[in-house]
C-alpha cells in the first residue's frame, strides 16, 4: 500500500509544481473497488461455499451441545429442589464441566475459522492482485486505486473488467 501512496503522492506533486496539462492527460488512473471484488466473484463464492462445507458439520455439533447444556441446566434448575446435596453437587460439576468444554470447543471452532478464512482470502487476494496487474500492464495503465477512495467516474473504474476476468478464470 505504501508503493501506491508513494505513486500518488508523486503524481499529485508533479502536477501541481507546473507540468503542462498534457502530461496529466497522458496519465491513465483506474480504481477498483476490491471490496466488491471480494464479495462478487465466483472465486469468493466458491471459497464461502468451501468453508460452509469444512465447518458446518462441527457448527452442528456445537449448537446441538450448546442444546444439552441448556437441557441439563434447566434439569437441574427443576430438580434441585428434591436431589440429596451429593448428588445436586455431583450435577453441578458435571454441569460445570460440561460448559467449560463447550466453551473451549467453542474457541477451537472460532479459531480454526477464522484460521481457514485467512487462507482463503489470502489465496483470493493473490489471484485479484495478480489479475489486476495483468490488467494494468495490458490496458497500460499507469496508476491504479483500490481502498479509500472516495469517488471515481464510472470510466476509470475497473472492477467490472476485473470481475470479468476473475468469472473467467473461475470457468476455465
Amino acid at each position: 500500500m505504501s508503493t501506491v501512496k508513494s505513486v500518488l503522492m508523486l503524481s499529485i506533486l508533479l502536477l501541481s509544481s507546473g507540468l503542462p496539462v498534457l502530461a496529466a492527460a497522458e496519465l491513465k488512473i483506474g480504481v477498483v473497488n476490491t471490496t466488491r471484488l471480494l464479495q462478487e466473484s465466483p472465486q469468493a463464492r466458491e471459497s464461502r461455499k468451501s468453508l460452509e462445507r469444512e465447518f458446518s458439520p462441527r457448527e452442528k455439533k456445537l449448537r446441538e451441545d450448546q442444546k444439552r447444556f441448556k437441557e441439563k441446566e434447566e434439569q437441574l434448575m427443576r430438580d434441585s429442589a428434591v436431589m440429596s446435596d451429593a448428588k445436586r453437587r455431583k450435577a453441578e460439576r458435571e454441569l460445570l464441566a460440561m460448559k467449560r468444554e463447550l466453551q473451549r470447543s467453542q474457541e477451537e471452532f472460532r479459531e480454526d475459522l477464522n484460521i481457514r478464512q485467512n487462507e482463503e482470502l489470502n489465496k483470493l487476494q493473490k489471484v485479484i492482485s495478480r489479475i489486476i496487474d495483468e490488467l494494468a500492464r495490458e490496458k497500460g495503465y499507469d496508476l491504479i486505486l483500490g481502498e479509500n477512495v472516495i469517488h471515481a467516474a464510472k470510466h476509470i473504474d475497473i472492477t467490472p473488467q476485473i470481475l470479468e476476468r476473475l468469472e473467467r478464470e473461475a470457468g476455465k
